[in-house]
Formats: structure tokens, sequence, C-alpha cells
């Protein structure tokens, strides 16, 4: 029994020292990294000095340009791993708590080996923000920090590290082994940006050119002459004609006048009733009759049955609602006549292009059944409203056509040209993407790549602006950029080994 006890003790006080010895190299930190930026001082340390998988901790000093500490500041701290291949992302905020004298303290979780990336922001009561990133790796000691877009050497400062290149995430591949994989690169540069908006249009009638034939009296139809949708009519020439009551009335009243003048030009007075006939014909005048068939009627000196409608422009049929016969009321559409020897393009534009487009910029219309022929015109308007459904923006060009060779309803293809000035911009075949985040690998010669993290902007061609993240003349790779990619993957993953 007495040996017993002792055994049990020996192997408690080999426990207690087990858990004692774990809890020492748990408490152990990093050497510090530290960013300048803004007037700010972050110093950055992580605990255990060699992350882990499982929790972790981030403690961070804020101090301003004077050495004092930031107290009340926001902080955010990201560790996470984009995804990769069929793998989803992991990783996230971090709990951030502030422990006072411009100390605080980030909780985080890794759920597996290998190299994480770490992104800090600290936004002081002052208004001044210092952000940094970086990486981490599972097994491998310390912390890698620098300003966004990777910063000189004298705003960033870092622990030496098994491995460690100049720039964190800095990886060397031999030329030779480049040149064979097609891994080719250019100086980044500034260059004449032009933004070409392709969208598909739709031939219209000029709505503005429209006529509607529309009776002012109640009538019945007598001879159609014009009977079918798509006749070419002439200004002046005779529609339909009609028979209404207060029309023959009129014709009577105006004959009643002229008669009345005759006799009146006999006696003292002779003027005294041509405010007679100036009154019957204003009447025929103001229901739409011609002035040549008011004269007709004078002439003729007896009123006629039916009376001629005639169309008020030159143009196409594109609306008939008459037939042999039929009444007619007051306000009644009778034909809609469209002018075509002048048309309208109507095109979708998508609502994130519509800040590139306005009225007067130039345009090119293609037409796929005439591929031969291609038009220059301008935008005449850009309609205010934006299509709900497809979240596309409506907008205008006019068009001569002599020839009759654009037909309403045709479709159109139409091209915008919008000058974004002189950018700073890489071909778009050397911008990856990791999730929300866009990124370039910069070949700092002899072999040595690094990914630096940049924020694109618009796209034009076969070019994109880099707004952040690159400076003029760094060379970028352009070619076999995915194989760099699937290479940088490979030495973080093997690094934990």
């Amino acid at each position: 029994m007495h040996i017993a006890t002792l055994r049990l003790h020996g192997i408690a006080g080999l426990l207690v020292a087990a858990v004692a010895a774990a809890s020492a190299g748990c408490g152990t930190r990093s050497d510090a990294v530290r960013v300048r930026a803004a007037g700010l001082e972050l110093a950055a340390t992580v605990e255990p000095a060699s992350p882990r998988v499982g929790e972790n901790r981030l403690h961070v000093e804020l101090r301003d340009a004077e050495g004092n500490p930031v107290e009340g500041a926001t902080l955010s701290v990201r560790v996470h791993m984009p995804a990769m291949g069929a793998m989803s992302a992991m990783g996230g905020a971090a709990t951030v708590v502030e422990e006072g004298g411009g100390a605080y303290r980030a909780e985080f979780g890794l759920d597996m080996g290998g190299q994480w990336v770490v992104e800090v922001r600290a936004a002081a009561p002052s208004g001044a923000v210092l952000s940094g990133e970086g990486s981490l790796t599972v097994g491998a000691e310390g912390l890698r920090l620098a300003p966004p877009g990777g910063a000189p050497a004298e705003h960033a400062e870092h622990a030496a590290m098994p491995g460690d290149a100049a720039s964190a995430g800095e990886f060397r591949m031999p030329p030779e082994r480049l040149q064979q994989v097609g891994v080719r690169s250019e100086p980044a540069e500034e260059r004449e940006l032009v933004r070409e908006i392709r969208a598909l249009g739709r031939v219209a009638v000029d709505e503005t050119a429209l006529e509607d034939v529309s009776l002012k009296v109640r009538g019945w139809v007598g001879t159609l002459r014009v009977d079918a949708l798509g006749d070419p009519v002439e200004r002046g020439q005779v529609l339909f004609t009609l028979y209404s009551p207060e029309l023959y009335a009129a014709q009577e009243e105006l004959l009643q006048a002229l008669r009345s003048r005759e006799r009146a030009r006999a006696t003292g007075a002779p003027e005294r009733a041509d405010y007679l006939v100036r009154a019957a014909r204003n009447r025929l005048r103001l229901w739409d009759v011609a002035a040549a068939d008011v004269e007709a009627v004078e002439r003729r000196g007896e009123p006629l049955e039916y009376l001629p409608i005639r169309a008020a422009t030159t143009g196409y049929v594109i609306e008939k609602n008459v037939v042999e016969g039929g009444s007619i009321e007051p306000g009644q559409r009778v034909y809609r006549i469209a002018p075509l020897d002048r048309v309208w393009i109507e095109a979708q534009v998508y609502e994130s292009d519509l800040p590139l487009v306005r009225n007067g910029q130039a345009a090119r219309i293609e037409l796929p059944h005439l591929p031969e022929r291609r038009i220059e015109s301008r935008v005449e308007y850009v309609y205010p409203t934006l299509d709900p459904a497809t979240r596309t923006a409506r907008l205008r060009l006019e068009l001569p056509n002599p020839d009759l060779a654009l037909r309403p309803d045709m479709w159109a293809n139409v091209s915008l040209r919008s000058e974004l000035g002189r950018r700073l911009a890489v071909p778009s075949s050397a911008l990856l993407q990791a999730g929300e985040r866009s990124f370039v690998f910069v070949d700092r010669g002899e072999g040595r790549l690094q990914p630096r993290r940049v924020e694109s902007g618009r796209r034009a061609g076969d070019w994109v602006e880099i707004v952040a993240g690159l400076e003029p003349g760094e060379r970028v790779v352009v070619s076999g950029t995915f194989l760099v990619a699937s290479e940088s993957r490979l030495r973080a993953a093997l690094d934990q080994w």
C-alpha cells in the first residue's frame, strides 16, 4: 500500500511538471514587429512564439509619435486562410480586448497547419488610422507584418525568422525554371486607358415625329383609300372619306354665308356679311377640313356628302383602327403614321457602366444583317430611370435613314468609347483574386517573386487600373501567373514540415 502511494505521488508530480512546462511554453511571446504610419506606432507579438493549431493570442501596443500610449482606439484583427482549390476559406475576425495603457489583446484560433494571413487595423480617437498586413505560420516562430502594399524598410520592422525572405511571402524560383514554364514579367506603367462599352440596341421610330389621325366630330367611313398597315402615305394624301352630320351642316352654313355676302355687295354696306364667311370657314378649319376641300365646296356650290380626310405628314402607317362603313367617335385614333427617314436606336447599358456614359458621347453602330456597314453617331439622351428587373439604363441615338435600311424593331450592336485618362495599369492577366482581395506577383529579379496585395480599379480591355499597392516601374508577372501562385502556395505549405 505504501509503495503504491509513492508511485501515485510520483506520477502526479510528473503530470504537474508537464503541465507547468506546457504553461511556460504557452506563455512565451515572439519578438515584436513594428509598423509606423500616420503618426502612430504599432508593436505586435504573437503568443505562443511559434503559433499552434488551436487557440493563440496577438498582443498589440499602440503609441503615438511622442511615444505615449494610445487608449480607446478601435482595433480590428483578422487571421484567415484564403480558399485553395476545393478547400473553403477559414478563419476570420479575432476577439479584441483592451487591457489599458495602450495595450490590446486579440484571441484567435487556427484550425490547421500552414501559413495564415494576418490583418491589423488601428483607428485612434484622434482619427489617425494605421494598418498592417502580413502572415504567420503554424510551427514557425514569429510574425510578419508590414503596411499594406509592402512599405519601405524604414516603416516596417519584423523579427528574423528561419528561412525569412527580404519581404513577407517572398520566395525564389530558378530563372531557368521560370523560363521553362513561360513566366514573363512587365513593368507597371501609366497609360491612357480607353474603356469600350458594348450594348445591344433596338431600332425604334422617332417618337417626336409620330402623327395620329383622329377626328373632332362623329361620323361614318365611306371609301377607305389607305387600308393596310405599312402603307406609305404622303402629306395631304386622302386616307378615307367621311360622312358627318356636323360637317355637312357646317358646309351648308358656309354656302349660306357666301350667298349672304353676294347679296350684301349689292347694297350700301358690302362688307356686312364678310364675318359670316370667315366664321364658317374657320369652323371647318378647326374640324381639320383641308383648305383645298373648303375651296372645292365653295366652287361646287353645294355640300359634299363625304368629305375627304387627309394625312398631315409623310410616313408609314404603323397603326390602323378603321374599316369601310365603320363609325368613328370624336377623339378616336384612326391611324398612326411614323416617318422613317430618321429613326432612333435605343440601347441598354448596365448600371455599373452608367457613370461612363454621357450625352454627346461618340458611338459606333453595327447591324447584324449588314455586317459591312458601320454607322458613326452620338448619344443624344440618357434616360433618367433604371429598369429594376435587368438593372440597365436606356440611352438614345438618332440616325438618318434615307434608304430605309433601318426598320423598327431591328437589332443593332452599339459600341461606346469612354476615355478614362492616364492611369497606372497592368495587364489583366497579372491580377489574381483571393476572395475579396486582389494581388499580383512582383518580380524582384534573380528569380525572387513576392505576392503583393493591390487595390484594383476599372478595367479597360486587356488592362486593369491599379489604385494602390504598386509603384510605376515595378515589374509584375503577366504570364504564367497561376503557375507562380501554385508554387507560392506549395512553398508556404512545405514550410511547416
